[in-house]
């Protein structure tokens, strides 16, 4: 097998070069890599040139480097956000003593989950979403999706990089690990219940990149506050990648439900049946695709008591979204925090330890976020005269982890009784009809310029390209 060209092939800052086990270690996972990408990776594009953005350094002007690529020969890099000088811990128990360059032997095994698990995140997205560009509405939309799988591949390479360089042995079998999983497989799935979930059809992966991709940027950002610094740069440099991901949901939605407005006045009509054979998606269809990967994607923050979270804070290995704008003592032990709980049927809030409540205090920074976006979309619906609005569910609803798990809770935050649910599920949560007609819609619009008639077109383009770029060449 052929050397890597560690400054071509894989751009980093982590001095590949100079470290021998470590280049071994890269030269012995990247031809499985490889493989997994053309097996899971996005299927039947291996020859098309797609204008791509990649990371060369992890300096503002090197981070976004544009032009066309193949996406086997993508360059993965590795990269860490620069250094900060003499840091600090600034929480848990040892706040305020010297960041960790390299892992304590009693945190060694938390660590590893931590990294493993959100290693697991990467690849799986990628192996969701591995049919979608068969059924692109756009070379645009073809672009973006390209876009959030090879940066899910380079976030996958980031956590190996940590497996191999700090873990040994061990890290070294789970990076082989992280490439024998898939998502949905029944013998071997990924980790987490939301990454072995089908993405469809393009709604489906608005969806996605809107709700669990800003799991990703929550749980990135609580891991860019670790007292194990390589972690904490690590994640930090992913984020800057995450914000595009959560973009492209984001706006994938709101061009969705502009192009429903617009027939909807075309047609004169808000009736979902007259809006699905003007060939767009209704509104209640969109809100029933946002209450299922909304509540699904909340539930990846864990149950609402955790010693598990208790024992990351403590230690500094995981804390809080923007720790340090936080006025409270940073240890947490006198401090309490609102959980949710049901008694004789009714929710309840109850006061628990905010040590072992974490899970909840993300999940709710997540919710805050979350119910800003939607916002925007129904600006959007706003705009166009329509009297309907999106909303955000009750976080209590459909939930499938923690105290909350198997209660019936309408999207409202009602308690309803098993027949209550039964009759209403059908208009909370996608339908197989519902999905059957969104399937209906899809399909490859291969014109630059063009795009699917369910689907409004963007404002403006990537890179400063005008929307009729042609943003993918087909071999």
């Amino acid at each position: 097998m052929p050397a890597i060209n560690y400054n071509e092939k894989i751009p980093n800052n982590v001095n590949l070069s100079d470290d021998r086990t470590l280049q071994r270690a890269l030269e012995q996972w990247q031809p499985n890599f490889l493989k997994w990408w053309d097996g899971m990776g996005p299927e039947k594009s291996s020859n098309f040139d797609v204008y791509l953005r990649t990371a060369v350094s992890a300096e503002p002007q090197g981070w976004a480097h544009f032009d066309y690529v193949k996406m086997p020969d993508y360059r993965w890099g590795i990269f860490l956000s620069p250094p900060e000088q003499e840091r600090k811990i600034h929480f848990g128990e040892q706040r305020g003593q010297d960041a960790w360059q390299d892992v304590p032997g009693e945190h060694r095994s938390n660590l590893r989950r931590i990294i493993v698990t959100q290693g697991d995140t990467e690849p799986a997205s990628v192996e969701q979403q591995k049919h979608l560009g068969l059924t692109a509405p756009s070379l645009y939309d073809l672009r973006n999706l390209f876009q959030v799988n090879v940066e899910e591949g380079r976030h996958l390479w980031a956590m190996v990089h940590l497996l191999h360089r700090y873990f040994g042995r061990d890290g070294r079998d789970e990076a082989e690990a992280l490439l024998e999983r898939n998502s949905g497989d029944a013998n071997n799935p990924r980790i987490l219940g939301a990454f072995n979930e089908k993405t469809p059809d393009w709604l489906a992966f608005f969806m996605f990149t809107y709700f669990t991709d800003r799991d990703g940027k929550f749980q990135l950002s609580a891991l860019a506050e670790s007292a194990f610094d390589p972690l904490a740069r690590t994640t930090k440099f992913m984020l800057t990648e995450e914000a595009h991901h959560m973009f492209v949901g984001e706006s994938g939605v709101s061009r969705v439900v502009q192009r429903t407005c617009e027939v909807m006045n075309e047609l004169k009509t808000d009736d979902p049946a007259k809006v699905r054979a003007g060939g767009a998606i209704d509104l209640d269809m969109i809100q029933r695709y946002l209450n299922f990967h909304y509540s699904v994607t909340i539930d990846l923050f864990g149950a609402d008591q955790s010693s598990n979270a208790a024992t990351f804070y403590s230690s500094g290995l995981k804390g809080r979204y923007e720790e340090g704008k936080r006025t409270d003592d940073h240890v947490l032990k006198e401090q309490s925090y609102k959980v949710l709980e049901v008694v004789d049927g009714q929710l309840q809030e109850k006061e628990v330890p905010m040590l072992n409540a974490l899970n909840e205090v993300l999940r709710d920074d997540f919710i805050k976020d979350s119910v800003a976006g939607v916002g925007r979309w129904n600006k959007v619906i706003e705009k166009a005269g329509i009297p309907s609005r999106l909303i955000v569910p009750h976080k209590a609803f459909n939930r499938k982890i923690g105290a909350l798990a198997g209660v019936r809770i309408s999207p409202q935050g009602k308690p309803v009784s098993a027949t209550e649910w039964a009759a209403n599920e059908k208009n909370w949560l996608p339908t197989a009809e519902d999905r059957a007609f969104v399937a209906s819609l899809m399909g490859r619009v291969a014109e630059a310029g063009k795009f699917a008639g369910w689907i409004a077109p963007p404002r403006v383009g990537v890179d400063r390209k005008p929307v009729d770029f042609e943003y993918v060449r087909f071999g």
